[in-house]
């Protein structure tokens, strides 16, 4: 059991990084359009902005749903970095129970 379990549980937390990476990214991009740094008329910026919400809008928005207006602040992704620390976390407990 261990020898299919413990690489999956290695991939999950390889996507649970991955992910984080991208909503960090989607964050930095979201500062660089409002402040007008980069141009949504680009093609290339308008995919890529668009690639990243698609990505990110799905989780995001029941979170968005739960947490009080806050004006312009969206705390959402801090609030989702966190839970998938926390998740992430169990999962390596997990996997040191596993292992030892």
């Amino acid at each position: 059991m261990d020898v299919i379990l413990v690489p999956f549980l290695q991939l999950v937390l390889a996507i649970i990084n991955i992910y984080v990476w991208i909503l960090v990214a989607s964050v930095i991009l979201s500062w660089l359009i409002s402040f007008g740094v980069v141009n949504t008329s680009n093609r290339f910026v308008y995919s890529i902005g668009d690639i990243i919400h698609r990505i990110t809008e799905p989780v995001l928005r029941p979170i968005r749903n739960i947490l009080p207006d806050m004006g312009n602040v969206d705390l959402s992704p801090v609030v989702l970095i966190l839970l998938l620390w926390f998740v992430e976390n169990m999962i390596i407990q997990l996997l040191v129970k596993l292992v030892s």
